[in-house]
């Protein structure tokens, strides 16, 4: 809620002819708005959330192998969550936006706000390793032998994410670490008086900060992969297997492409040609589990409207449009030409914000009536899933045509011939805010009115049907106490 409503206010003051917050402020939020996004919904959702819950239940183990870490990497969360907050409103804030880029980190911003932001996300980020090592211990140890042919897809793409995490986030922290030295201790890594290059803390960044798109996505992908064998009763293993080793690709190229998002700063023109080279090569795994699902979905007997396979289709929608216009921003030239524009702000929040939270709400409408034993309204449920596609889609789409024209991002007063756009995009997100209102009250009704599933089966019993898992130990969440 606390993202969502930084959001509403980026939208309400480019809406407003008369602004109300200066320009300092209005970089405060934004920077606020996509770090908890990204490192305190998106990443706790589905890989904490999600892969806490489901990696014992279906590899057969009665829990993650340390608890106390896993205790320890649930409390960390809360406390980076509390060091960003506070630093919004200690001194100013730091409108640094969240690549935290030197110099302008440590010339522009002398308050402590940058190292209370800085500090949140190495807490944040110890939190990630700390759960990535034991999902990833968990996963080796309970699942003996270990064979590419019996493991569930969701499980391989959360060892994958653990991967990425456990290789680029000490990249990360190392970074901002060298960034907190200049501005503290007045070190010269970044600093060209002192030797240093402000370039180095770029690569240093984008190195974690492209595995991190996939790190965000991956979860999701092996969300829909779950969903849609649940729908249509099938599983492939020539598709299987497909689908495995593009996880595997997706995740080896996804660690060698990250100087794409640098073209601007003049790189070479070999570099640019492989890492133009690379890009397009990682949308050929994507592509590969993008035609299975469909043609996974498109062979079934599905003959009614349900809100899960909505929400599958719509993040096939979602993640296939941001990807294209992924593809797109992969050549050097087009890529310079609208860099920093809305035009990427646009394809990242398809990619990244979107795809994600679809991943997320599949997931929810999906397992919650296994893991509940309480079921939701199906047309509550179809209502709340075309208010968020229309409005997510009525907000974000207008960004690319005003980003083609070369609007740059992070400016709070446009020039008035893109009004309209302006109105339309603040219309779209009053209805995503609406609809994640109507989404609350959805959940609250369900555990209220306490309407039992007719011969309910547990996630358990769901996932001993589908893949022949053991039985052990379930116990039903909190929720059907209330």
């Amino acid at each position: 809620m606390v993202g969502l409503s930084l959001s509403f206010l980026i939208r309400q003051e480019l809406k407003r002819s008369n602004k109300k917050i200066t320009g300092h402020l209005y970089n405060v939020v934004i920077t606020s708005h996509g770090l908890i996004i990204i490192f305190f919904i998106l990443m706790p959702t589905l890989i904490g959330g999600f892969g806490n819950y489901f990696i014992p239940l279906i590899l057969g183990g009665p829990d993650l192998v340390f608890s106390r870490m896993n205790n320890l990497s649930l409390w960390l969360l809360p406390s980076g969550f509390i060091l960003l907050v506070i630093s919004i409103r200690v001194e100013g804030g730091s409108g640094t936006s969240w690549v935290l880029y030197p110099p302008l980190r440590t010339e522009g911003h002398y308050g402590s706000s940058v190292e209370l932001r800085i500090f949140s996300l190495h807490v944040a980020g110890v939190s990630s390793l700390i759960g990535s090592f034991n999902f990833i211990t968990t996963c080796l140890i309970i699942k003996e032998p270990f064979r590419l042919e019996t493991l569930v897809l969701f499980i391989w793409t959360l060892i994958l994410t653990t991967f990425l995490l456990i290789l680029s986030l000490p990249v990360l922290a190392r970074g901002i670490t060298m960034l907190l030295r200049d501005r503290d201790i007045n070190s010269t890594f970044f600093d060209v008086s002192g030797g240093g290059n402000a370039l180095l803390y770029q690569h240093l960044f984008w190195f974690f900060g492209h595995p991190e798109v996939y790190i965000l996505v991956l979860p999701a992908f092996g969300i829909i992969r779950h969903v849609t064998i649940n729908l249509t009763g099938k599983v492939n293993v020539d598709s299987y297997l497909g689908i495995v080793y593009s996880i595997l690709r997706i995740g080896l190229i996804g660690c060698v492409v990250w100087a794409h998002h640098i073209y601007i700063t003049g790189i070479d023109a070999d570099s640019r040609a492989y890492f133009t080279a690379a890009t397009i090569v990682i949308a050929i795994p994507t592509g590969i589990k993008v035609f299975t699902w469909l043609l996974t979905l498109s062979e079934s007997n599905i003959n009614h409207i349900d809100p899960v396979l909505l929400w599958v289709f719509g993040f096939i929608f979602i993640f296939t449009f941001g990807g294209v216009t992924g593809v797109l921003l992969r050549n050097a030239v087009l890529d310079i030409t609208v860099h920093d524009t809305y035009f990427v702000v646009g394809h990242f929040h398809y990619v990244l914000r979107i795809g994600a939270v679809f991943g997320i709400f599949t997931g929810i409408f999906n397992y919650w009536p296994y893991v509940s034993g309480l079921s939701y309204d199906k047309l509550k449920g179809l209502g709340f899933f075309y208010m968020f596609f229309i409005g997510v889609n009525i907000t974000f789409f207008p960004i690319h045509l005003v980003g083609i024209q070369g609007i740059p991002r992070k400016y709070k007063s446009l020039p008035d011939k893109y009004k309209f756009w302006v109105n339309v995009r603040t219309f779209g997100s009053i209805i995503s805010l609406i609809s994640i209102i109507f989404f609350i009250v959805l959940l609250i009704d369900v555990i209220s009115s306490y309407r039992l599933l007719k011969n309910c089966n547990t996630v358990e019993t769901m996932l001993e049907i589908k893949l022949n898992r053991r039985r052990h130990t379930f116990v039903l969440p909190f929720c059907m106490y209330l």
